[in-house]
């Protein structure tokens, strides 16, 4: 009887930690598999909030270590948001990459805690009503590595990197878009290639500026 009890017991905690949240656990810590190349940063070590012009395709061969945790963070139906997210979503799937999505249709900032609280490894956001309440988070949670795909934060912190092009960079705190400024230039090329610089530069501690990828 007593070794039955125990195997049940045994048998219930297995199921109860198979029906948990694996990002519960904790995980190695991702790193880049294959390396930037050549004329990806420029030969000094770029200042924080600089932008540096990486060479077309020079991300092309970085891709994350297995089980790299992201969350996909975004606001806005129109169409530029709309394919910035396609391109996560795509990019992820090709990666294997643990994404799991928070769409802001209500609280921007209550929404971004709740990305927070998932603790990933990187949060992905889009989409331009997001900036200024990235602003107001993201220097609280400096441990937290964020990428902004098409706009970026005005004075970002070490932990905010950005990727844009003309056409994009929308930058908030009043400023609304650049004079530039042209959803058409939010091509599913262009998004792709964002996204995949972006996290390049992250994996390889390149943060805290901003890409800029014409």
């Amino acid at each position: 009887m007593a070794a039955w009890l125990a195997t049940t017991v045994l048998t219930a905690a297995l199921l109860a930690g198979c029906a948990g949240d694996p990002w519960a656990e904790s995980h190695p810590k991702p790193v880049a598999v294959g390396t930037i190349g050549a004329g990806f940063v420029p030969l000094s070590p770029p200042a924080p909030e600089s932008t540096i012009k990486p060479s077309p395709g020079s991300w092309d061969e970085v891709h994350p270590s297995p089980g790299y945790r992201v969350v996909l963070l975004s606001a806005g139906d129109d169409a530029p948001t709309r394919t910035l997210i396609a391109e996560v979503r795509g990019w992820a799937a090709a990666e294997r990459v643990d994404l799991r999505t928070v769409a802001t249709d209500g609280g921007l900032i209550e929404r971004i805690v709740q990305a927070l609280e998932l603790k990933p490894d990187l949060i992905v956001s889009v989409g331009n009503d997001l900036i200024d309440p990235l602003a107001t988070v993201t220097a609280s949670h400096l441990d937290q590595q964020f990428l902004v795909v098409g706009a970026e934060v005005a004075e970002p912190t070490h932990n905010v990197t950005a990727v844009d092009w003309t056409g994009a960079s929308f930058r908030g705190e009043g400023l609304g878009a650049s004079s530039n400024y042209d959803p058409a230039s939010f091509t599913a090329e262009r998004c792709a290639a964002a996204v995949r610089a972006g996290v390049a530069a992250v994996l390889h501690d390149l943060t805290g500026i901003v890409l800029w990828i014409d």
